[in-house]
């Protein structure tokens, strides 16, 4: 999942971003209003956390904003008001969910998942493809019963595969939601990171899940014959 993050603050959005990383979340950074627009406009994004104060446009108007282009994932406001004129201001500008600064990260991270759930794509607590299980709440990953070991970035690329299950994915979609801005579209880190998928999912057992579209991108299923390899 990719998040753009809106805070001014430094010190809280490197705490942030740094935090949800480690979660296997992708995060872009936007520091004003104005850039969390432009951001918005330019990329594809699973949700946003909103700071309410922000300089050259605040939160409010950036959500109005963005859910009056049409913006539909689910937004996150957070300020360190806490009145309920301030919280029914932001539900009425459009956000989902209000979280008063200062703030639990564990409690940060429950609000994010439940809001993925209720969005448009509806993400199982588990899900699964043949014999793999895939727990988007734990990040615990098996395949056959036996626990899988994966980086957060593996985690990230394999849940995205997961939820696309039998869709084929280019490197685009993948670029967009498993990685940040920073990406290079011209490094073959993708396709690294499905060669240690394949090592840690495929070896060993006698059906491969993750599959090549020569030319078009990856697709993982249960089915036999739908790739190139």
């Amino acid at each position: 999942m990719r998040i753009l993050l809106v805070e001014d603050e430094s010190r809280v959005a490197g705490f942030i971003a740094k935090g949800l990383r480690e979660q296997a979340y992708a995060v872009d950074i936007a520091r004003d209003g104005e850039q969390a627009l432009y951001q918005a406009a330019i990329n594809e994004y699973d949700l946003v956390i909103l700071d309410v104060m922000l300089p050259v446009q605040d939160g409010h108007t950036v959500c109005r904003a963005l859910r009056g282009r049409g913006f539909a994932a689910p937004i996150l406001m957070l300020t360190a008001r806490d009145a309920v004129d301030d919280r029914v201001a932001g539900l009425d500008s459009g956000a989902d969910d209000y979280l008063a600064k200062p703030f639990d990260f564990k409690e940060l991270l429950a609000r994010l998942r439940a809001l993925l759930r209720r969005s448009a794509s509806l993400r199982p607590q588990v899900a699964r493809v043949a014999d793999l299980a895939l727990n988007t709440a734990s990040h615990a990953v098996t395949r056959g019963g036996k626990p899988v070991s994966l980086t957060a970035k593996e985690y990230a690329l394999l849940e995205y595969l997961v939820l696309n299950e039998g869709r084929v994915v280019g490197r685009e979609p993948i670029a967009q939601h498993v990685w940040d801005e920073s990406f290079d579209p011209f490094s073959n880190l993708i396709e690294v990171y499905i060669k240690r998928l394949r090592a840690k999912l495929d070896t060993g057992f006698g059906r491969r899940l993750i599959h090549t579209r020569r030319g078009e991108g990856y697709i993982l299923t249960a089915e036999p014959g739908v790739g190139d390899d």
